[in-house]
């Protein structure tokens, strides 16, 4: 709390103190410490509050086949494994929305999100995408663009709070039988830079990014985390990245 004094002129200081009663004087400071308290308990009035657990938290996932969860049972894919998280800690979360599919780029990711039209009535949002812009080859300034825009849009979904927003990293799939076959290294190093724009632009907006790539790489000694297409997470791996999510998201929540 900031305090303006104005000042005004006096003759001389010792007449000015002479007019003012001493019980003023020994009021003074106490009135400027009420005032303090007072503001001190204005501002954590302000903070935030938890979610109510009675109210819906209702979901949008957006991303491409790893959040559809391609060749993983629909219970078992990690949008509706985290609501399920949440749901066991005692939050009322609706049927997840999911805005997403196999082989989507962040261009046929933003038609998607066109076609569907959803509503700015989201209590939470995430965002993973650009794998199949980095498979393809795309110019990274596509990319850099795009998700910038399609972030924004997350923004806009969750009545235009940055605060109910996070991004997930692209899992490395370089390390899957598919992606040995094509290049281990190559497609790591490149969906490093891939996640270095995401966190980047997440950073400008204070959003968080969650990155699950490390956790992805762990399907190189432990088959059981990728799926039967040798490409694709298990639900296993799933589960293992919402773990990593659910303290952001609770911190999430905690904010609303």
């Amino acid at each position: 709390m900031n305090f303006i004094f104005k000042k005004i002129p006096v003759s001389t200081p010792t007449n000015n103190l002479k007019s003012i009663p001493l019980s003023s004087l020994r009021i003074f400071p106490a009135l400027i410490l009420s005032i303090l308290f007072l503001g001190s308990c204005t501002q954590s009035t302000e903070k935030k509050q938890p979610h109510d657990q009675n109210k819906p938290v209702r979901y949008l996932a957006l991303g491409d086949s790893y959040t559809i969860g391609e060749s993983v049972p629909e219970p078992e894919r990690w949008p509706n494994q985290l609501a399920d998280s949440l749901r066991v800690a005692g939050l009322f979360v609706e049927e997840v929305s999911i805005i997403a599919r196999t082989g989507w780029t962040t261009a046929e990711l933003q038609q998607g999100i066109e076609e569907e039209e959803p509503l700015s009535e989201y209590d939470l949002v995430s965002l993973l995408i650009g794998v199949n812009n980095q498979y393809r080859g795309y110019d990274l300034n596509i990319y850099r663009k795009e998700f910038k825009e399609l972030l924004q849009q997350a923004i806009g979904f969750a009545r235009g709070n940055k605060e109910k927003v996070f991004v997930v990293s692209i899992p490395n799939y370089g390390v899957t039988p598919f992606g040995q076959s094509r290049g281990e290294e190559r497609i790591r190093q490149e969906l490093l830079i891939y996640d270095a724009i995401a966190d980047s632009i997440a950073s400008t907006f204070d959003i968080p990014f969650v990155n699950i790539s490390p956790i992805s790489e762990w399907a190189k000694d432990d088959p059981s985390l990728i799926a039967e297409d040798e490409l694709h997470p298990s639900g296993e791996m799933y589960s293992l990245w919402v773990k990593e999510m659910i303290p952001t998201v609770r911190e999430i929540l905690s904010e609303q």
